[in-house]
């Protein structure tokens, strides 16, 4: 597992802000590490996948406006093989297998309500293993997994360990 510190969080919430952003801005910005340091710690983030950095698409700018979160609830022996068909359809953006009530949840991006009902009633619960579906229409969201940021309790935390090992 990736050892975190204070300076690679820095870094993560400078490419959470933009991820473009040149080493030497983020060095620039930082004001305590050189733009080698910079790369070379994005380097190794990546490489451990301790970050990925990517594109991440807006569906309503391709007129999916309509977006819900589907849970399924599937025979015990045909979960994952559920979870992976779901994940090979284009229209859902989201695919996790849980505990609990629910096996599965995904997450179904569309052009309208009539898009989200046909695709639920005609392609998911016929998919081999689904017993029920239970669907809800989302009108909106505050936040967003690409929009997630290091708590800054873990900041002060790898702070504070760093002060307490200068010692």
């Amino acid at each position: 597992m990736y050892e975190f510190d204070e300076t690679d969080i820095k870094i993560v919430n400078l490419l959470l802000e933009d991820g473009r952003m040149s080493a030497s801005e983020m060095s620039r910005r930082m004001g305590d590490i050189s733009e080698r340091a910079v790369r070379y710690r994005v380097e190794r983030m990546t490489e451990e996948k301790a970050v990925q950095i990517s594109a991440v698409i807006n569906p309503e700018a391709l007129g999916f406006n309509i977006k819900a979160d589907v849970w399924l609830e599937v025979e015990a022996d045909a979960v994952l093989a559920v979870a992976k068909k779901m994940a090979s359809f284009e229209n859902v953006t989201y695919v996790a297998c849980g505990i609990g009530q629910n096996d599965i949840s995904i997450q179904v991006v569309a052009h309208d309500t009539s898009e989200i009902y046909y695709f639920v009633t005609e392609v998911v619960r016929k998919v081999a293993g689904v017993r029920k579906t239970t669907t809800s229409i989302v009108p909106l969201v505050l936040k967003d997994v690409y929009q997630w940021r290091v708590p800054e309790r873990i900041r002060k935390e790898l702070s504070e360990n760093k002060l307490t090992a200068s010692k």
